[in-house]
């Protein structure tokens, strides 16, 4: 056991797949990478750099001396230049082209986009996963009449498979969003100290075109089709916004599912997965509660709050750049995604083991299905001649007490009874149980279903690939 605080997101919540991404050898190997790229683009565009030198930095990219750069920050207080000088002490061919040009921006700001581009690509990826499970689901329970809700008061009927079907449209649109800000994220690129990139300017004796080609270069060999056009010191704190504006409508959709969850289970319609030996309760035995759902809402609070962060980050920079932004956006960002993949792991969990009690939901169905069959039962007393205002008034009476019976004696609905038993309608009470056939309340909840997932999100989902990716759930 640990005596020093450990975070939950690496203990209980987050996969060891996203806790990689923003590890600090991610960071400091996404760091040589950069200094690499640097290198290559500054000796294809004829600065003195040797074949020999870009081969040392390629040896040691990935064997990073820790031990040395700790020593090194301990006298220099500055990470990049410890960083800079442990890897020269590898690299003694290198050393001295290592950065060259560069200031601490050049590896800081844009190793955090290659991070954030990657960590959004696996939410990607997990939020297809989401959505294809989800899809089987409203697919398999399409065309099952279920009550709706509007207030949380019973409201015409849906089908589960409908009400799963929102679930969907909104993962959807943050998938949209998501892919939106992804294919058009960019690097900052090689800056300089205020944007201007004047350092690169005297090392290319003025060269503007070549200034312009090595931020081209730099790019394509990190993988990125753009740089920022223009930047201060760091990139716009705008895009760090903007991807956890991205993470926070996640949030949004998978905290507003599991509410609905953590409601149908109360019912006892649906439930969550519930292990063999799960405990519910430490003094309820019986109990067995919507935990998964509840952690869920829980962690999607977290992030929905953290993404002021960055906007309030974003909305109080100074010039070409000020440091407070330096603490909060190394908690803020990466803690959001962290929250967004445990969302999106138990979420995943959740959508593959959902369990519906069918007997259930047509209880409840056929317990409020006489009120909503008073429509049509008034117009088939209309065709046979009955006269339409008085009979809205008589369902509207029946309808009362019918309600009183329920509501303070706990008794069943016998609307149909009260409705069969008064002359003025002329229909018999199997005559009215055949308007009762839940099915033909739902509309075209079975075909938008059908539509929805096989003309949109099945062709969206069929271009992003799950391969190799882990679910974690760890408690």
């Amino acid at each position: 056991m640990r005596n020093t605080y450990e975070s939950p997101f690496n203990a209980r919540y987050a996969s060891s797949e996203m806790q990689a991404l923003f590890s600090p050898d991610k960071k400091f190997r996404t760091w040589r990478r950069l200094w690499i790229a640097l290198a290559e683009a500054e000796k294809e565009l004829g600065l003195n750099i040797t074949d020999e030198q870009i081969a040392e930095l390629n040896l040691f990219k990935d064997d990073i001396n820790y031990s040395v750069a700790e020593q090194h920050e301990k006298e220099v207080r500055h990470d990049v230049m410890a960083h800079v000088l442990a890897y020269g002490e590898q690299c003694p061919l290198a050393k001295g082209i290592i950065h060259w040009g560069a200031t601490s921006c050049y590896v800081g700001d844009n190793t955090d986009i290659i991070i954030m581009h990657d960590a959004l690509e696996l939410i990607r990826q997990k939020l297809a996963a989401v959505l294809s499970k989800l899809s089987d689901f409203a697919m398999e329970y399409r065309s099952m009449p279920t009550l709706g809700f509007t207030h949380f008061q019973p409201a015409q009927l849906v089908t589960v498979g409908k009400r799963a079907s929102l679930w969907i449209q909104d993962l959807m649109i943050d998938l949209d969003d998501l892919e939106y800000v992804l294919f058009s994220m960019k690097l900052l690129g090689s800056k300089g100290t205020t944007g201007t990139q004047a350092s690169f300017m005297s090392l290319f004796d003025d060269d503007g075109e070549k200034v312009k080609q090595l931020e081209s270069l730099i790019a394509q060999k990190m993988g990125f089709d753009y740089v920022y056009a223009v930047s201060g010191q760091t990139y716009t704190r705008k895009q760090d916004s903007r991807v956890l504006n991205i993470l926070s409508g996640i949030a949004q959709s998978a905290n507003k599912f599991s509410n609905d969850m953590r409601l149908l289970q109360s019912m006892k319609e649906m439930e969550e997965p519930f292990e063999k030996n799960q405990i519910g309760s430490s003094a309820m035995a019986y109990k067995r509660n919507p935990m998964r759902a509840e952690r869920i809402g829980s962690l999607a609070r977290y992030v929905m709050i953290d993404a002021l962060n960055p906007a309030i980050t974003a909305a109080t920079q100074w010039f070409e750049r000020t440091l407070d932004d330096s603490a909060n956006k190394r908690i803020s960002v990466p803690e959001a995604f962290l929250a967004v993949d445990a969302i999106l792991n138990i979420y995943i969990n959740i959508a593959s083991g959902l369990v519906v009690y069918p007997k259930v939901v047509e209880k409840h169905v056929l317990e409020e299905l006489p009120f909503m069959a008073t429509e049509n039962i008034m117009m088939a007393a209309v065709k046979r001649g009955g006269d339409r205002q008085e009979l809205h008034e008589r369902i509207r009476i029946h309808s009362m007490e019918a309600g009183m019976q329920v509501k303070m004696y706990g008794h069943e609905n016998d609307l149909i009874e009260r409705i069969a038993a008064d002359p003025m309608f002329g229909l018999n009470k199997d005559e009215l149980l055949s308007v009762m056939e839940p099915s033909k309340y739902i509309g075209r909840s079975a075909e938008q279903v059908a539509e929805y997932i096989g003309e949109q999100v099945r062709p969206k989902l069929a271009g992003i690939s799950t391969e190799g990716m882990s679910i974690e759930l760890k408690v």
